[in-house]
């Protein structure tokens, strides 16, 4: 979540996080300037030589993807990224993702058997890939025994109601204590969460401290840290105590249970 320097930018960007998941007013207005080159685009479309005969049950406007440059959200590019990476240095023989993105699951398939675990199970036939329903407060597996797993953006949802679990304010705690239970030893764990100055944006996510993440993860030995910045930068091996202050980045841990 953005923070801004001036209090009234604050209170404008609370105005538009309460009012747009019912009417978006940016959109809105984007969408009413979208339609003066959208109709002229159209016409001349119409008239030049060689176009298709377009019918008006056939209209489908797409207002919003006229822009500069490509739309980024550098967190899941990254982490993704960082997780394919490291799976591919260790070649597990099987690994286990929970809650993350199927996209990611799908491409680790390619590379070893790879089982995605959601509450909301993926319903697809790929060679590789297993789909299971599972809540990561209560996991379908037997402890210790897990040896390549990754939970990526999912447990600042945890508790907050907004993927259809329960509210609870602890359920973070008990995702984080479930995720070590599973975890083999020896095995690997590859953690990203939003990080900064500590908050919950209810009901979208939580920010936690770096902190609180090598807290309840006391169990395991933190094998190393990286993180996308505030500026969208990707910085590697670093100390995640020197990241308690910024606003919203994505921590990467790597943990190891001994």
């Amino acid at each position: 979540m953005k923070v801004f320097d001036s209090k009234y930018e604050n209170l404008g960007y609370l105005f538009y996080r309460v009012i747009s998941p019912v009417f978006d007013p940016i959109r809105f207005v984007r969408g009413l300037y979208g339609y003066t080159w959208f109709l002229r685009d159209y016409l001349k479309f119409k008239g030049m030589k060689g176009s298709e005969s377009l019918s008006v049950m056939n209209i489908y406007p797409a207002l919003h993807d006229k822009s500069v440059r490509t739309s980024l959200d550098a967190h899941y590019f990254y982490q993704q990224l960082w997780v394919f990476e490291e799976v591919m240095k260790s070649r597990p023989k099987e690994h286990v993702d929970v809650g993350s993105t199927y996209q990611m699951s799908g491409y680790l398939s390619k590379i070893t058997k790879a089982t995605f675990v959601d509450i909301r199970p993926l319903e697809v036939d790929l060679k590789n890939l297993t789909s299971i329903p599972g809540d990561v407060t209560s996991l379908p597996f037997e402890s210790d025994s897990i040896n390549s797993l990754s939970c990526l953006h999912v447990l600042e949802h945890i508790g907050l109601g907004r993927y259809g679990d329960q509210v609870n304010p602890v359920g973070w705690k008990i995702a984080c204590k479930e995720l070590s239970r599973i975890l083999s030893v020896n095995g690997i764990l590859y953690l990203s969460v939003p990080v900064g100055r500590s908050r919950v944006c209810f009901n979208a996510h939580r920010v936690f401290s770096p902190n609180a993440i090598l807290k309840e993860f006391s169990k395991l030995s933190l094998r190393d840290f990286s993180l996308v910045d505030d500026y969208g930068r990707y910085i590697t091996n670093v100390s995640p105590k020197d990241y308690g202050n910024i606003n919203y980045g994505c921590g990467m841990f790597t943990f190891t249970k001994g």
